[in-house]
């Protein structure tokens, strides 16, 4: 069986307890497999349906906060990375889906990594599962309730034997039927 070479890891920023989960698998696995991890974080929160905040903001009100936002990142994730130094940000002003697709087609990361906050949880406007079904390259969700649940989708379910996931930790989405 042919194996992906993993050059890079992404990671959607969340700031809860299942994305600091998140993100200690994906620097785990950036360190284990001496890959760049990136770090992304968007002007609107992808995890939340109702954040339009940036929507109807000033040219000048919009760089400010996109200045805050991008300080509150690296402050956050600079200090969790400890010393590992491979580590990429990257504050995406566009649309969420066609941020993370630009970013996948000129390879900045070849796996995603996000926090799990349950069944109701939302990226991108869609179910978090929907969304990682339908993404184009393997992503791993971690959580809900626990640092050790990853629930893998078709593409990352392939290729679980180099995601450093422990036996019977993973678990391949599936989608109910609405």
């Amino acid at each position: 069986m042919a194996t992906q070479t993993l050059k890079a890891v992404g990671f959607c920023a969340h700031y809860s307890q299942q994305g600091d989960w998140a993100f200690d698998y994906a620097l785990k696995l950036s360190r284990e497999l001496k890959v760049q991890l990136d770090v992304f974080h968007f002007m609107e929160d992808p995890f939340d349906p109702n954040d339009h905040s940036a929507q109807n903001l000033s040219k000048e009100a919009k760089e400010k906060l996109a200045i805050d936002r991008e300080r509150e990142l690296r402050m956050y994730y600079d200090s969790r990375a400890g010393d590992y130094l491979d580590v990429g940000f990257r504050l995406c002003q566009d649309n969420d889906w066609t941020e993370l697709h630009r970013c996948l087609l000129i390879r900045e990361f070849q796996i995603l990594v996000l926090g799990y906050n349950g069944d109701n949880a939302y990226f991108v406007d869609k179910p978090i599962e929907e969304f990682a079904n339908s993404f184009v390259c393997p992503v791993i969700l971690v959580g809900p309730n626990g640092s050790d649940q990853f629930h893998l989708n078709s593409q990352a379910n392939l290729i679980s034997q180099q995601l450093l996931l422990p036996e019977g930790s993973f678990h391949k989405i599936d989608l109910i039927s609405v």
